[in-house]
């Protein structure tokens, strides 16, 4: 069977490959009355699910619904601009918004966490956004935590201590030395926060290197 187009890489764009990946989400209804992918997103509550939660089944192109879609692990779905969900994956979310509460200096609900997600995520708010629309930032190298994303020569690389791992479908690869002063930054500065406070994001096995 020919994979559907719902496999999300860290700049947010989907995809039709075999590898679905660790978690599932939703940014709103993306298809068309045929069931054809025709959109990025619709809204601005961008979450990120476990594929399986109290037997609940949810179809993978139904019109007018939310339509699911997939990450490798939850450092792709932050760099995407996705946030974990406040029902399926209410630990992590727990975790999530108190890190960011606890950076941002006064408690903060799931609206503001989408508030701000929406302002840092993209350029427009058109419904078929690319990764050229994807806002970028840049940070010493020092400050970006394990498990953001940045961007190093085109190519999306996750954070894990001195190295840059390059992100594929079947996991992160090709490490190359963090020896850059500044990096340009990927994952928004609210999931950032999230990751420096203490959010611990579940990462691909391949994350752990040799």
């Amino acid at each position: 069977m020919t994979p559907r187009r719902n496999r999300v890489d860290p700049f947010g764009d989907l995809h039709a490959v075999p590898h679905r990946g660790r978690f599932t989400g939703n940014r709103g209804c993306l298809v068309d009355d045929a069931g054809t992918v025709v959109r990025h997103h619709r809204g601005d509550l961008w979450i990120t699910c476990v594929t399986a939660f109290r037997g609940r089944r949810v179809g993978l192109a139904r019109p007018g619904r939310w339509t699911p879609v997939f990450f490798m692990d939850d450092a792709v779905a932050l760099a995407a601009g996705h946030r974990p969900c406040g029902e399926c994956r209410y630990a992590a979310y727990r975790s999530y918004r108190d890190a960011v509460a606890d950076a941002v200096g006064h408690p903060v609900r799931a609206e503001e966490l989408n508030k701000r997600l929406r302002a840092e995520r993209l350029r427009s708010g058109r419904g078929l956004a690319r990764a050229a629309d994807r806002r970028t930032w840049t940070a010493p190298a020092r400050e970006v935590p394990d498990g953001a994303v940045v961007v190093l020569d085109g190519v999306a690389r996750l954070v894990r201590g001195e190295r840059l791992l390059a992100f594929s479908f079947t996991g992160w690869c090709d490490p190359v030395p963090r020896s850059a002063q500044e990096l340009v930054v990927l994952t928004p500065p609210t999931s950032v926060l999230a990751l420096r406070g203490g959010f611990h994001p579940e990462l691909h096995p391949s994350a752990a290197g040799d």
